[in-house]
Protein backbone atom coordinates (compact mmCIF):
# COMPACT_ATOMS: atom_id res chain seq x y z
CA UNK A 1 0.00 0.00 0.00
CA UNK A 2 2.68 2.15 0.37
CA UNK A 3 3.73 2.86 -2.64
CA UNK A 4 0.37 3.60 -3.46
CA UNK A 5 0.18 6.38 -1.59
CA UNK A 6 3.70 7.50 -1.90
CA UNK A 7 2.49 7.27 -6.12
CA UNK A 8 -0.76 9.91 -5.61
CA UNK A 9 0.12 11.13 -2.39
CA UNK A 10 -0.19 14.88 -3.28
CA UNK A 11 -4.18 13.72 -4.08
CA UNK A 12 -4.97 11.69 -1.01
CA UNK A 13 -5.46 13.13 2.27
CA UNK A 14 -5.00 10.09 4.77
CA UNK A 15 -6.08 6.06 4.77
CA UNK A 16 -8.41 4.49 7.57
CA UNK A 17 -7.71 1.06 7.50
CA UNK A 18 -10.24 -1.64 9.62
CA UNK A 19 -12.74 -4.03 10.22
CA UNK A 20 -16.13 -3.08 8.52
CA UNK A 21 -18.87 -5.84 8.80
CA UNK A 22 -18.48 -8.63 11.36
CA UNK A 23 -20.85 -11.84 11.74
CA UNK A 24 -20.69 -13.52 15.11
CA UNK A 25 -22.07 -16.86 15.89
CA UNK A 26 -22.63 -17.75 19.34
CA UNK A 27 -23.43 -21.09 19.15
CA UNK A 28 -24.35 -23.56 22.80
CA UNK A 29 -21.81 -26.43 21.18
CA UNK A 30 -23.35 -29.39 23.32
CA UNK A 31 -26.16 -28.57 21.33
CA UNK A 32 -25.40 -27.92 18.59
CA UNK A 33 -24.40 -31.87 17.36
CA UNK A 34 -26.48 -35.18 17.63
CA UNK A 35 -24.51 -36.85 20.05
CA UNK A 36 -24.44 -33.41 22.79
CA UNK A 37 -28.40 -33.04 22.78
CA UNK A 38 -28.75 -36.76 23.37
CA UNK A 39 -27.10 -36.55 26.16
CA UNK A 40 -28.22 -33.62 27.25
CA UNK A 41 -31.82 -34.99 26.50
CA UNK A 42 -31.22 -38.08 28.72
CA UNK A 43 -29.68 -35.67 32.04
CA UNK A 44 -33.16 -34.10 31.57
CA UNK A 45 -34.89 -36.66 31.75
CA UNK A 46 -36.15 -35.51 27.97
CA UNK A 47 -34.39 -38.49 26.27
CA UNK A 48 -37.23 -40.26 24.64
CA UNK A 49 -37.12 -39.64 20.66
CA UNK A 50 -40.89 -40.41 20.21
CA UNK A 51 -41.53 -37.41 23.06
CA UNK A 52 -38.59 -34.93 21.04
CA UNK A 53 -40.77 -33.18 18.93
CA UNK A 54 -43.21 -32.07 21.83
CA UNK A 55 -40.27 -30.92 24.29
CA UNK A 56 -38.01 -28.95 21.26
CA UNK A 57 -42.05 -26.87 20.66
CA UNK A 58 -42.10 -26.02 23.98
CA UNK A 59 -38.47 -25.13 23.87
CA UNK A 60 -38.82 -22.93 20.98
CA UNK A 61 -41.99 -21.42 22.43
CA UNK A 62 -40.36 -20.23 25.83
CA UNK A 63 -37.46 -18.81 23.71
CA UNK A 64 -39.69 -16.84 21.50
CA UNK A 65 -41.58 -15.58 24.01
CA UNK A 66 -38.78 -14.41 26.65
CA UNK A 67 -36.73 -13.29 23.70
CA UNK A 68 -39.45 -10.77 22.61
CA UNK A 69 -40.69 -9.60 25.91
CA UNK A 70 -37.80 -8.40 26.34
CA UNK A 71 -38.57 -5.95 23.29
CA UNK A 72 -42.05 -5.31 24.70
CA UNK A 73 -40.43 -4.12 28.26
CA UNK A 74 -38.80 -1.79 26.27
CA UNK A 75 -41.73 -0.29 24.87
CA UNK A 76 -40.81 -0.93 21.50
CA UNK A 77 -42.77 -2.53 18.60
CA UNK A 78 -42.60 -5.96 16.97
CA UNK A 79 -42.54 -5.88 13.04
CA UNK A 80 -43.59 -9.15 11.06
CA UNK A 81 -41.89 -9.35 7.68
CA UNK A 82 -43.31 -12.20 5.50
CA UNK A 83 -41.18 -11.25 2.52
CA UNK A 84 -37.88 -11.80 1.70
CA UNK A 85 -37.49 -8.75 -0.31
CA UNK A 86 -38.03 -6.47 2.26
CA UNK A 87 -34.93 -4.89 3.52
CA UNK A 88 -34.86 -5.45 7.38
CA UNK A 89 -31.88 -2.90 8.16
CA UNK A 90 -34.08 -0.32 6.20
CA UNK A 91 -37.36 -0.86 8.49
CA UNK A 92 -35.64 -0.71 11.40
CA UNK A 93 -33.56 2.64 10.46
CA UNK A 94 -36.87 3.81 9.36
CA UNK A 95 -38.51 3.39 12.83
CA UNK A 96 -35.35 4.89 14.48
CA UNK A 97 -35.82 7.80 12.81
CA UNK A 98 -39.69 8.06 12.88
CA UNK A 99 -39.54 7.92 16.65
CA UNK A 100 -36.10 9.72 17.12
CA UNK A 101 -34.04 6.82 19.04
CA UNK A 102 -30.28 7.94 19.16
CA UNK A 103 -29.57 4.84 22.08
CA UNK A 104 -31.31 1.52 23.18
CA UNK A 105 -33.49 -0.80 21.33
CA UNK A 106 -34.58 -0.10 18.21
CA UNK A 107 -37.46 -2.73 16.94
CA UNK A 108 -37.69 -6.38 16.84
CA UNK A 109 -38.25 -7.88 13.37
CA UNK A 110 -39.67 -11.42 12.98
CA UNK A 111 -39.44 -13.19 9.94
CA UNK A 112 -39.78 -17.60 9.06
CA UNK A 113 -36.45 -18.64 7.54
CA UNK A 114 -34.89 -21.38 6.82
CA UNK A 115 -32.30 -23.24 9.31
CA UNK A 116 -30.37 -26.26 10.32
CA UNK A 117 -32.33 -27.81 13.01
CA UNK A 118 -33.30 -31.46 14.22
CA UNK A 119 -35.52 -34.15 12.85
CA UNK A 120 -36.59 -37.57 14.06
CA UNK A 121 -36.76 -40.64 11.86
CA UNK A 122 -36.46 -44.18 12.07
CA UNK A 123 -34.00 -46.08 11.66
CA UNK A 124 -34.15 -49.29 9.70
CA UNK A 125 -30.86 -51.24 10.62
CA UNK A 126 -31.78 -50.87 14.32
CA UNK A 127 -35.57 -50.34 14.26
CA UNK A 128 -35.19 -47.22 16.58
CA UNK A 129 -35.74 -43.59 16.32
CA UNK A 130 -33.07 -41.31 15.73
CA UNK A 131 -32.19 -37.73 15.96
CA UNK A 132 -30.57 -36.29 12.63
CA UNK A 133 -29.78 -33.16 11.49
CA UNK A 134 -32.03 -31.67 9.41
CA UNK A 135 -32.59 -28.34 7.08
CA UNK A 136 -35.90 -26.70 8.14
CA UNK A 137 -37.91 -23.44 9.01
CA UNK A 138 -38.57 -21.94 11.54
CA UNK A 139 -39.05 -18.18 13.01
CA UNK A 140 -35.70 -16.20 13.70
CA UNK A 141 -36.14 -12.60 16.02
CA UNK A 142 -34.03 -10.03 14.55
CA UNK A 143 -33.62 -7.46 17.39
CA UNK A 144 -32.41 -3.97 16.52
CA UNK A 145 -30.73 -1.61 18.95
CA UNK A 146 -28.62 1.29 18.80
CA UNK A 147 -25.69 -0.13 20.84
CA UNK A 148 -23.60 2.50 23.45
CA UNK A 149 -20.75 0.85 22.01
CA UNK A 150 -21.38 -0.33 18.54
CA UNK A 151 -23.45 1.70 17.48
CA UNK A 152 -26.63 0.83 14.90
CA UNK A 153 -26.56 -3.13 15.36
CA UNK A 154 -28.84 -5.84 14.91
CA UNK A 155 -28.70 -9.60 16.42
CA UNK A 156 -30.37 -12.54 14.78
CA UNK A 157 -31.46 -15.44 17.34
CA UNK A 158 -32.76 -18.76 15.70
CA UNK A 159 -35.88 -19.51 18.15
CA UNK A 160 -35.56 -23.92 17.37
CA UNK A 161 -33.08 -26.20 18.76
CA UNK A 162 -30.10 -25.62 18.83
CA UNK A 163 -30.95 -21.41 19.10
CA UNK A 164 -27.73 -20.11 17.56
CA UNK A 165 -27.25 -16.76 17.27
CA UNK A 166 -25.91 -14.45 15.43
CA UNK A 167 -24.86 -10.83 16.05
CA UNK A 168 -23.92 -8.20 13.09
CA UNK A 169 -21.64 -5.37 13.92
CA UNK A 170 -20.05 -2.84 11.97
CA UNK A 171 -16.12 -1.40 12.39
CA UNK A 172 -17.00 1.72 10.78
CA UNK A 173 -20.05 2.60 12.68
CA UNK A 174 -18.61 1.52 15.80
CA UNK A 175 -15.47 4.31 14.80
CA UNK A 176 -18.29 7.06 14.47
CA UNK A 177 -18.94 6.47 18.53
CA UNK A 178 -15.47 6.61 19.80
CA UNK A 179 -14.95 9.75 17.47
CA UNK A 180 -17.99 11.30 19.23
CA UNK A 181 -16.66 10.10 22.56
CA UNK A 182 -13.35 11.77 21.67
CA UNK A 183 -14.86 15.18 20.62
CA UNK A 184 -12.99 14.27 17.06
CA UNK A 185 -14.76 15.77 14.22
CA UNK A 186 -15.79 14.15 10.75
CA UNK A 187 -17.70 13.51 7.60
CA UNK A 188 -19.46 10.81 6.86
CA UNK A 189 -21.56 8.88 4.26
CA UNK A 190 -23.25 5.88 5.40
CA UNK A 191 -20.30 3.38 6.70
CA UNK A 192 -17.93 5.20 5.01
CA UNK A 193 -15.73 8.40 6.69
CA UNK A 194 -14.56 11.08 3.70
CA UNK A 195 -12.97 13.23 6.15
CA UNK A 196 -11.88 12.78 9.69
CA UNK A 197 -10.02 16.21 11.81
CA UNK A 198 -7.25 13.77 13.30
CA UNK A 199 -6.92 10.94 11.02
CA UNK A 200 -3.76 9.22 13.23
CA UNK A 201 -6.26 8.86 16.38
CA UNK A 202 -9.44 7.32 14.02
CA UNK A 203 -6.39 4.70 13.04
CA UNK A 204 -5.61 3.98 17.06
CA UNK A 205 -9.27 3.32 17.40
CA UNK A 206 -9.63 0.93 14.78
CA UNK A 207 -6.75 -0.93 15.87
CA UNK A 208 -8.01 -0.88 19.07
CA UNK A 209 -10.88 -2.74 17.62
CA UNK A 210 -8.56 -5.84 16.19
CA UNK A 211 -7.37 -6.71 20.20
CA UNK A 212 -10.52 -6.29 21.72
CA UNK A 213 -12.00 -9.57 24.24
CA UNK A 214 -15.14 -10.14 22.05
CA UNK A 215 -16.20 -13.30 24.56
CA UNK A 216 -16.41 -10.58 27.08
CA UNK A 217 -18.26 -8.27 24.53
CA UNK A 218 -20.71 -10.31 23.11
CA UNK A 219 -21.24 -12.22 26.39
CA UNK A 220 -24.31 -9.75 27.50
CA UNK A 221 -25.71 -9.27 23.92
CA UNK A 222 -26.52 -13.10 23.98
CA UNK A 223 -28.04 -13.22 27.32
CA UNK A 224 -29.99 -10.08 26.46
CA UNK A 225 -31.04 -12.00 22.85
CA UNK A 226 -31.66 -15.21 24.59
CA UNK A 227 -32.75 -14.93 28.17
CA UNK A 228 -34.66 -18.11 28.11
CA UNK A 229 -30.61 -20.25 27.79
CA UNK A 230 -29.88 -20.09 31.44
CA UNK A 231 -33.19 -21.60 32.12
CA UNK A 232 -33.13 -24.13 29.39
CA UNK A 233 -29.50 -25.36 30.31
CA UNK A 234 -30.44 -26.03 34.07
CA UNK A 235 -27.04 -27.06 36.35
CA UNK A 236 -25.18 -27.35 32.87
CA UNK A 237 -22.89 -24.88 32.06
CA UNK A 238 -23.63 -24.35 28.75
CA UNK A 239 -22.49 -20.85 27.23
CA UNK A 240 -22.37 -19.37 23.94
CA UNK A 241 -18.95 -20.11 22.26
CA UNK A 242 -18.33 -17.55 19.57
CA UNK A 243 -16.98 -17.45 15.90
CA UNK A 244 -16.46 -15.12 13.65
CA UNK A 245 -18.69 -16.13 11.00
CA UNK A 246 -17.87 -13.60 7.67
CA UNK A 247 -15.39 -10.60 8.34
CA UNK A 248 -15.02 -7.74 6.21
CA UNK A 249 -12.03 -6.16 6.43
CA UNK A 250 -11.86 -2.22 4.63
CA UNK A 251 -8.66 -0.30 3.46
CA UNK A 252 -10.26 3.21 2.74
CA UNK A 253 -8.26 5.97 0.57
CA UNK A 254 -9.13 9.64 0.94
CA UNK A 255 -9.12 10.96 -1.48
CA UNK A 256 -8.94 15.20 -1.67
CA UNK A 257 -11.55 15.64 -4.27
CA UNK A 258 -14.04 13.61 -6.38
CA UNK A 259 -12.17 14.82 -9.32
CA UNK A 260 -8.97 13.13 -8.17
CA UNK A 261 -10.69 10.17 -7.43
CA UNK A 262 -12.61 10.52 -10.45
CA UNK A 263 -9.88 10.96 -12.86
CA UNK A 264 -7.97 7.93 -11.50
CA UNK A 265 -10.36 5.38 -10.96
CA UNK A 266 -10.93 4.52 -14.22
CA UNK A 267 -7.40 3.71 -14.59
CA UNK A 268 -7.40 1.33 -11.78
CA UNK A 269 -10.26 -0.55 -12.97
CA UNK A 270 -8.35 -1.00 -15.91
CA UNK A 271 -5.34 -2.68 -14.19
CA UNK A 272 -7.44 -4.71 -12.01
CA UNK A 273 -9.34 -6.60 -14.50
CA UNK A 274 -6.01 -6.50 -17.23
CA UNK A 275 -3.80 -8.08 -14.65
CA UNK A 276 -6.12 -9.86 -12.21
CA UNK A 277 -8.37 -11.33 -15.17
CA UNK A 278 -6.81 -11.52 -18.37
CA UNK A 279 -7.50 -14.96 -20.23
CA UNK A 280 -5.21 -16.67 -17.76
CA UNK A 281 -6.39 -14.91 -14.53
CA UNK A 282 -9.77 -15.22 -15.30
CA UNK A 283 -10.34 -17.68 -13.30
CA UNK A 284 -9.14 -15.63 -10.64
CA UNK A 285 -11.71 -17.52 -8.16
CA UNK A 286 -12.62 -20.34 -9.57
CA UNK A 287 -13.42 -23.14 -11.76
CA UNK A 288 -11.27 -25.58 -13.23
CA UNK A 289 -11.64 -24.18 -16.80
CA UNK A 290 -7.98 -24.98 -18.32
CA UNK A 291 -5.18 -26.57 -16.90
CA UNK A 292 -3.54 -24.82 -14.11
CA UNK A 293 -6.12 -25.01 -11.68
CA UNK A 294 -5.92 -27.73 -9.19
CA UNK A 295 -8.13 -30.95 -9.51
CA UNK A 296 -8.48 -30.38 -5.85
CA UNK A 297 -10.13 -27.39 -5.49
CA UNK A 298 -13.36 -27.09 -5.90
CA UNK A 299 -16.15 -24.00 -6.44
CA UNK A 300 -15.66 -20.71 -8.50
CA UNK A 301 -13.46 -18.63 -9.23
CA UNK A 302 -14.43 -15.46 -10.39
CA UNK A 303 -13.38 -11.99 -11.44
CA UNK A 304 -15.59 -9.15 -12.69
CA UNK A 305 -16.77 -5.51 -13.18
CA UNK A 306 -20.54 -4.46 -12.17
CA UNK A 307 -22.29 -1.53 -12.08
CA UNK A 308 -23.57 -0.22 -8.28
CA UNK A 309 -25.69 2.59 -8.09
CA UNK A 310 -22.73 5.10 -7.20
CA UNK A 311 -20.31 3.46 -10.01
CA UNK A 312 -18.34 0.43 -10.84
CA UNK A 313 -16.36 -2.57 -8.86
CA UNK A 314 -14.16 -5.10 -9.05
CA UNK A 315 -14.65 -8.40 -7.49
CA UNK A 316 -12.36 -11.65 -7.54
CA UNK A 317 -14.26 -14.33 -5.91
CA UNK A 318 -11.80 -17.07 -4.39
CA UNK A 319 -14.28 -19.84 -3.16
CA UNK A 320 -15.95 -18.54 0.14
CA UNK A 321 -13.43 -15.47 -0.02
CA UNK A 322 -13.04 -12.38 -2.23
CA UNK A 323 -11.02 -9.26 -2.83
CA UNK A 324 -13.05 -6.07 -4.09
CA UNK A 325 -12.44 -2.71 -4.90
CA UNK A 326 -14.85 0.17 -5.30
CA UNK A 327 -15.40 3.93 -4.77
CA UNK A 328 -17.30 5.09 -2.08
CA UNK A 329 -18.99 8.92 -1.93
CA UNK A 330 -16.61 9.80 -5.04
CA UNK A 331 -13.97 10.71 -2.67
CA UNK A 332 -12.81 7.33 -1.01
CA UNK A 333 -11.29 4.58 -2.77
CA UNK A 334 -12.07 1.16 -0.83
CA UNK A 335 -10.35 -2.15 -1.36
CA UNK A 336 -11.82 -4.84 1.28
CA UNK A 337 -11.18 -8.56 1.90
CA UNK A 338 -14.61 -10.68 3.00
CA UNK A 339 -13.29 -14.15 4.82
CA UNK A 340 -15.88 -16.91 4.98
CA UNK A 341 -13.89 -20.07 4.54
CA UNK A 342 -10.14 -19.70 6.79
CA UNK A 343 -9.49 -23.67 6.29
CA UNK A 344 -7.02 -22.65 4.25
CA UNK A 345 -5.34 -20.04 6.06
CA UNK A 346 -2.25 -20.77 8.63
CA UNK A 347 -2.26 -19.13 12.11
CA UNK A 348 0.11 -19.48 15.30
CA UNK A 349 -0.27 -21.02 18.26
CA UNK A 350 1.95 -21.82 21.13
CA UNK A 351 2.12 -25.53 21.47
CA UNK A 352 4.54 -27.10 24.69
CA UNK A 353 5.39 -23.70 24.62
CA UNK A 354 7.00 -23.88 20.83
CA UNK A 355 4.96 -21.56 18.18
CA UNK A 356 3.54 -23.71 15.55
CA UNK A 357 1.73 -22.69 12.35
CA UNK A 358 -1.74 -24.42 13.02
CA UNK A 359 -5.11 -23.92 10.76
CA UNK A 360 -6.78 -20.80 11.44
CA UNK A 361 -9.89 -21.40 13.25
CA UNK A 362 -12.76 -19.61 12.85
CA UNK A 363 -13.31 -18.94 16.73
CA UNK A 364 -12.43 -15.38 18.10
CA UNK A 365 -9.43 -16.12 19.70
CA UNK A 366 -7.89 -15.65 16.28
CA UNK A 367 -9.77 -12.76 14.97
CA UNK A 368 -6.84 -10.13 15.35
CA UNK A 369 -4.80 -12.87 12.63
CA UNK A 370 -7.54 -12.65 10.21
CA UNK A 371 -7.58 -8.91 10.72
CA UNK A 372 -3.80 -9.30 9.81
CA UNK A 373 -4.39 -11.68 7.04
CA UNK A 374 -6.60 -8.98 5.29
CA UNK A 375 -4.94 -6.37 5.82
CA UNK A 376 -1.74 -7.94 3.85
CA UNK A 377 -4.15 -8.78 1.22
CA UNK A 378 -5.64 -5.17 0.84
CA UNK A 379 -1.85 -3.51 1.07
CA UNK A 380 -1.03 -6.25 -1.90
CA UNK A 381 -3.85 -5.53 -4.02
CA UNK A 382 -3.21 -1.81 -3.96
CA UNK A 383 0.23 -2.15 -4.48
CA UNK A 384 -0.11 -4.31 -7.58
CA UNK A 385 -2.50 -1.38 -8.92
CA UNK A 386 0.18 1.31 -8.00
CA UNK A 387 1.69 0.48 -11.24
CA UNK A 388 -1.52 2.22 -13.20
CA UNK A 389 -0.23 5.33 -14.94
CA UNK A 390 2.60 4.91 -13.28
CA UNK A 391 5.95 6.80 -14.97
CA UNK A 392 8.36 4.70 -13.37
CA UNK A 393 10.82 3.61 -16.82
CA UNK A 394 10.63 -0.31 -17.37
CA UNK A 395 14.44 -0.46 -17.09
CA UNK A 396 14.42 1.29 -13.59
CA UNK A 397 11.83 -1.64 -12.62
CA UNK A 398 13.81 -4.48 -13.94
CA UNK A 399 17.71 -3.51 -13.51
CA UNK A 400 19.63 -6.36 -12.64
CA UNK A 401 17.50 -9.10 -12.87
CA UNK A 402 19.39 -10.74 -16.19
CA UNK A 403 21.96 -10.52 -14.47
CA UNK A 404 23.81 -13.56 -12.15
CA UNK A 405 23.53 -13.01 -8.71
CA UNK A 406 25.06 -14.67 -5.70
CA UNK A 407 22.29 -16.37 -2.90
CA UNK A 408 23.07 -18.59 -0.03
CA UNK A 409 26.84 -18.78 -1.23
CA UNK A 410 25.93 -20.28 -4.47
CA UNK A 411 25.67 -18.64 -8.42
CA UNK A 412 22.10 -18.28 -9.24
CA UNK A 413 21.03 -17.54 -13.42
CA UNK A 414 19.64 -14.12 -14.48
CA UNK A 415 15.86 -13.94 -15.92
CA UNK A 416 15.10 -13.52 -19.23
CA UNK A 417 11.90 -11.60 -19.05
CA UNK A 418 10.50 -11.29 -22.60
CA UNK A 419 11.73 -14.92 -22.80
CA UNK A 420 8.39 -17.34 -23.27
CA UNK A 421 9.89 -19.96 -20.21
CA UNK A 422 10.73 -17.01 -17.89
CA UNK A 423 7.69 -15.09 -19.03
CA UNK A 424 5.02 -18.02 -18.08
CA UNK A 425 6.74 -18.28 -14.78
CA UNK A 426 6.16 -14.71 -13.49
CA UNK A 427 2.36 -15.24 -14.49
CA UNK A 428 1.85 -18.36 -13.06
CA UNK A 429 3.18 -16.88 -9.16
CA UNK A 430 1.21 -13.11 -10.12
CA UNK A 431 -1.97 -14.90 -10.59
CA UNK A 432 -4.82 -13.44 -8.67
CA UNK A 433 -5.30 -17.38 -6.55
CA UNK A 434 -2.30 -16.67 -4.58
CA UNK A 435 -2.87 -12.98 -3.29
CA UNK A 436 -4.40 -13.87 0.12
CA UNK A 437 -2.36 -17.88 1.07
CA UNK A 438 0.29 -17.82 -1.42
CA UNK A 439 1.26 -20.71 -3.75
CA UNK A 440 2.88 -23.81 -3.58
CA UNK A 441 5.68 -26.28 -5.46
CA UNK A 442 2.79 -28.34 -6.90
CA UNK A 443 0.18 -25.17 -7.84
CA UNK A 444 3.34 -24.02 -10.22
CA UNK A 445 3.57 -27.77 -11.42
CA UNK A 446 -0.16 -27.86 -12.63
CA UNK A 447 0.37 -24.57 -13.81
CA UNK A 448 3.43 -25.28 -15.88
CA UNK A 449 3.15 -28.55 -17.09
CA UNK A 450 0.47 -30.12 -19.13
CA UNK A 451 -1.29 -33.07 -17.79
CA UNK A 452 -0.83 -35.08 -14.19
CA UNK A 453 2.38 -36.78 -13.62
CA UNK A 454 3.27 -40.43 -11.63
CA UNK A 455 6.79 -41.49 -10.18
CA UNK A 456 9.76 -40.43 -11.92
CA UNK A 457 8.19 -37.98 -14.10
CA UNK A 458 6.67 -36.50 -11.18
CA UNK A 459 9.52 -35.49 -8.97
CA UNK A 460 11.75 -34.61 -12.13
CA UNK A 461 8.57 -31.57 -12.19
CA UNK A 462 9.02 -31.05 -8.76
CA UNK A 463 12.38 -30.54 -8.89
CA UNK A 464 12.52 -28.06 -12.04
CA UNK A 465 9.71 -26.13 -9.85
CA UNK A 466 12.37 -26.03 -6.91
CA UNK A 467 15.09 -24.73 -8.98
CA UNK A 468 12.38 -22.08 -10.29
CA UNK A 469 11.18 -20.99 -7.24
CA UNK A 470 14.93 -20.72 -5.92
CA UNK A 471 15.74 -18.04 -8.92
CA UNK A 472 12.99 -16.08 -8.12
CA UNK A 473 13.65 -16.04 -4.55
CA UNK A 474 17.33 -15.31 -5.37
CA UNK A 475 16.27 -11.88 -7.19
CA UNK A 476 13.72 -11.32 -4.05
CA UNK A 477 10.45 -11.26 -6.66
CA UNK A 478 8.95 -13.82 -3.82
CA UNK A 479 9.68 -14.93 0.10
CA UNK A 480 9.11 -17.76 1.68
CA UNK A 481 6.01 -17.54 4.20
CA UNK A 482 7.61 -19.04 7.68
CA UNK A 483 6.98 -22.25 8.92
CA UNK A 484 5.14 -23.40 5.45
CA UNK A 485 5.87 -24.64 2.11
CA UNK A 486 3.79 -21.63 0.48
CA UNK A 487 5.59 -18.64 -1.00
CA UNK A 488 4.12 -15.16 -1.52
CA UNK A 489 5.40 -12.76 -3.91
CA UNK A 490 7.34 -9.88 -2.95
CA UNK A 491 6.17 -6.15 -3.21
CA UNK A 492 9.06 -5.84 -5.93
CA UNK A 493 8.14 -9.02 -7.43
CA UNK A 494 4.16 -7.49 -7.96
CA UNK A 495 6.05 -4.39 -9.81
CA UNK A 496 7.76 -6.12 -11.55
CA UNK A 497 5.04 -9.16 -12.96
CA UNK A 498 3.05 -5.84 -13.72
CA UNK A 499 5.49 -4.39 -15.48
CA UNK A 500 6.67 -7.82 -17.61
CA UNK A 501 2.97 -8.20 -18.52
CA UNK A 502 2.19 -4.37 -19.72
CA UNK A 503 5.24 -4.63 -21.79
CA UNK A 504 4.50 -7.95 -23.84
CA UNK A 505 1.18 -6.84 -23.84
CA UNK A 506 2.32 -3.45 -25.17
CA UNK A 507 1.71 -2.44 -29.10
CA UNK A 508 4.86 -2.46 -31.00
CA UNK A 509 4.34 1.61 -33.06
CA UNK A 510 3.18 2.99 -29.78
CA UNK A 511 6.54 1.72 -27.89
CA UNK A 512 8.42 3.28 -30.78
CA UNK A 513 6.78 6.43 -30.41
CA UNK A 514 7.31 7.01 -26.59
CA UNK A 515 10.65 6.02 -27.30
Amino acid sequence: MKRFIQQHAGQIIGTLCGWDRLRFRGTLRMLANVTGLGRFLHATDRGLCKEFGKHALELSRQVRQESQQVMEKAGRPVEPVDRPTVCKEDLARSIAKRDGIREGPICLITAVEGCWSYDVKSNRATGHLDRVHAYRKCLHLYHYQIHPKFGFMHTRLQTWLPFNLWVNINGREWLGRQLDAAGIGYRRHENCFTQVNDMAAAQAFLDEQIGVDWTELLKPLGETVNPARRSIVGDYDIDYYWSLDQSEYATDVLFRSPAALGQLYPSLLRQGIETFASPDVMRFLGRRVDKGITPRFSGEVISDLRGRCDGMRIKHRINDNSVKMYDKARSVLRVETTLNDVRDMKSPRLVNGKQVWSPMRKGVADAPRRAEVSAASNDRYLDALSVAKTPTPLKTVTEGLSRRVRWKKQSVRGLNLLGTEDAALLAAVGRGEFIINGFRNRDLQRLLFDGAAEGAEKKRRSGQVTRKIRILRAHGLIHKVQHTHRYQVSDKGRQVIAAIHAAREADIEKLAKAA
